[in-house]
């Protein structure tokens, strides 16, 4: 290596020790493991530049259930296919579905398709004051589903909707079919169904019943927001570096997301604006509903709160088209999930009404925020809800 146009010897010494060091020391950021400093989400920094959907201006539905949530539909309108309700996983908003850092998202391809596409923030969803309290999956499935298809079928005057539904919003919509919900004339299910099958640490994690010991703790909720000038919060990073996981990130909010629910997305498939607005979509967690999603893993189906079997001796109310889609790369709730669950409702009602597709590049959560789910994804879930429409 050598240094042009130096003053002195030493200066062009000096030069190549700071270029080492730099070059080093960015080589250690990223091979450097658990060892590496963490990314740091500044509350200070300015809002970041956001684009324009390519879709109507969004009408906001505030409405309520019959214990007294405030729930949030937003509308996009885009013509006469549907309505269909758009619902997401346990602890994100549907920003999960709506976020601007990829060229195409999921209300943005169903508009192009015509559909008057309705985004369902339940009571989970950190946008909501409502995550911030105590509830069940009981609660999502009995008492916000109704209300929410209510809502859309009084607004559109819609005799039936459609729903395409994703993890904990797809558990709890196959439980409100269960429990009796009607006005919904098909549904795509992905990722988790009526059988939760998990990898071995979320087996552990959901066999040792963490979620009481929070309870005994006083903590009522968890969340992923990450703030450097916290000394829990440097604590709490420094420990979940040590979590195992084929996810490795330097991100701290990313850390937090594998810490309280495991292995969300394939990073291979986000883009770097994506990854950067991760913290936009996530928020607090209850408590509660991850004791009852825990009990539902430990029971191997679902179950209510109280782990009565409530729902499964209904699923011959699941009688109506439903496309199950599952990543083959999930290592949070595996495929075999929504491949027994096929096979359930298959035996206890009409086979030719259900479908399962797997995606073999993809994981989870990036089904809907990855680079290429535009082209990967969205058209097959197009095509599936054009069938029954």
């Amino acid at each position: 290596m050598e240094v042009t146009n130096a003053a002195t010897p030493l200066d062009g010494l000096t030069a190549v020790a700071k270029f080492g060091q730099f070059f080093a020391g960015e080589l250690f950021q990223t091979y450097g493991g658990v060892m590496v400093r963490s990314n740091e989400l500044r509350m200070d920094a300015p809002p970041r530049q956001r684009r324009t959907l390519n879709a109507p201006a969004p009408q906001v539905h505030l409405f309520t259930t019959d214990d007294n949530v405030v729930l949030k539909l937003t509308r996009f309108n885009g013509g006469k296919k549907g309505p269909v309700i758009l619902a997401p996983g346990f602890g994100t908003s549907t920003l999960a579905y709506s976020i601007d850092t990829i060229d195409t998202n999921l209300p943005e391809a169903l508009v192009a398709s015509r559909y008057d596409v309705w985004l369902f923030d339940y009571r989970a969803s950190p946008d909501l004051p409502s995550s911030r309290t105590q509830f069940t999956l009981d609660d999502i499935a009995t008492r916000d589903y109704p209300a929410a298809v209510a809502k859309v079928r009084e607004v559109t005057g819609a005799a039936t909707v459609q729903v395409m539904a994703h993890c904990i919003g797809s558990m709890t919509f196959l439980m409100a079919k269960m429990a009796g919900l009607t006005g919904v004339r098909s549904a795509i299910s992905s990722a988790l169904t009526l059988f939760p099958i998990s990898p071995l640490a979320n087996r552990i994690r959901a066999g040792l019943d963490l979620g009481q010991l929070l309870v005994k703790a006083g903590i009522p909720t968890l969340t992923t927001d990450f703030d450097r000038q916290r000394l829990d919060d440097i604590v709490t990073d420094e420990i979940l570096k040590l979590f195992p996981s084929t996810e490795q990130c330097t991100s701290a909010v990313c850390r937090r997301i594998l810490g309280i629910y495991g292995d969300v997305y394939a990073h291979d498939q986000l883009n770097d604006a994506t990854h950067a607005a991760i913290h936009e979509m996530f928020g607090v967690a209850n408590v509660e509903t991850f004791n009852h999603i825990s009990l539902i893993v430990r029971t191997g189906h679902v179950v209510d709160h109280k782990g009565h079997d409530v729902y499964m001796k209904h699923i011959d109310r699941l009688a109506m088209p439903i496309t199950f889609v599952h990543g083959a790369r999930n290592h949070l709730f595996l495929p075999e999930g929504s491949m027994k669950t096929l096979q359930a409702v298959s035996k206890a009602n009409d086979s030719k009404q259900y479908l399962r597709i797997e995606f073999p590049k993809y994981a989870h959560m990036d089904c809907y925020i990855g680079k290429n789910a535009s082209k990967d994804i969205f058209p097959t879930i197009v095509s599936e809800l054009d069938r029954f429409n």
